[in-house]
């Protein structure tokens, strides 16, 4: 485990980055409680089958959180401007960080208690949907001409 978090390391002393994670990490935690709001008025109260109560609950919480990292976390790269394209990009980066979750829990849960993959799970997710964040759908661009 050591030699995971070990390449972390100069990146979480990084001031402008610890920050920047830990923007995103908040704004994760809130449209977590989004999504499951969502999905539990969509399923209990609409009366939608359980699929489809899940994957509007994600799109809601996807899209709340597209918006909030592109006015908060990522405001320098982004120039606070939504775009069409990049909620795509991060939409789909998202779907990325949903299968490797499910991945991670799923071979994990053979080898320790399923709580315990499942908050595995949950990490990994927040750094595969940060990277694609930061590298792919908010990287910085060059200066206009």
């Amino acid at each position: 485990m050591k030699n995971l978090i070990r390449p972390m390391l100069p990146l979480l002393r990084n001031s402008p980055m610890r920050r920047k994670i830990v923007r995103f990490a908040l704004i994760g935690v809130g449209n977590t409680l989004v999504d499951f709001s969502v999905f539990t008025v969509a399923y209990k109260v609409a009366g939608l089958p359980i699929v489809a109560s899940n994957v509007v609950a994600w799109m809601v919480a996807v899209s709340g959180s597209y918006v909030l990292n592109t006015y908060i976390t990522f405001h320098v790269e982004s120039g606070r401007l939504l775009r069409y394209r990049d909620y795509l990009t991060f939409a789909a980066s998202g779907v990325l960080g949903m299968v490797m979750t499910t991945a991670v829990l799923l071979l994990l849960s053979h080898y320790l208690h399923v709580m315990v993959a499942k908050a595995i799970s949950i990490l990994v997710g927040f750094a595969v949907n940060f990277t694609m964040s930061n590298l792919v759908v908010f990287r910085a661009r060059p200066p206009s001409a």
